[in-house]
């Protein structure tokens, strides 16, 4: 991969962000990959070689929406992290199966089949909605309470 692939890359990705009012993905996506590289070194070269292979090509040079292909490669973290199924979550807080691409106002989480194992976080929308917020708070974030907003 060039730089100037990537810088292609993220220049499209930016465009799309700024376009739909996106949250930038690549955030809590670092955060997982340090998740990852810690906990299995062999699932982080995947994840490294699916980025540098797949994601950031598919991008610059094949036209694949940046905000779809992003997700998918959360997708990709998530089922890397902890086997499971990945839902997505409407705004009334109704889940279905993932399904690409995710509706831009969804919330798509996976979900380990370990039980004690909290939500990954796949994509966020622009904005949640209170009943996003609340499923996002209980599953990801391990709150009991409602937020006071």
């Amino acid at each position: 991969m060039t730089d100037s692939i990537q810088e292609e890359a993220d220049r499209l990705l930016e465009a799309a962000m700024e376009a739909r009012g996106a949250r930038d993905p690549r955030e809590f996506y670092r955060t997982q990959l340090r998740e990852l590289r810690e906990a299995d070194a062999a699932a982080y070269q995947m994840a490294v070689a699916y980025y540098r292979d797949s994601l950031i090509p598919s991008i610059a040079r094949d036209g694949v929406d940046p905000m779809e292909a992003w997700t998918e490669y959360g997708k990709t973290l998530a089922d890397l992290r902890a086997e499971g199924r990945t839902v997505s979550v409407d705004p009334t807080g109704r889940a279905a199966a993932y399904e690409s691409p995710a509706a831009a106002d969804h919330l798509v989480l996976h979900l380990p089949e370990e039980n004690r194992v909290r939500a990954i976080l796949v994509a966020l929308p622009p904005q949640l909605s209170p009943a996003q917020r609340a499923t996002y708070d209980w599953l990801v974030a391990g709150r009991n309470t409602l937020r006071e907003e």
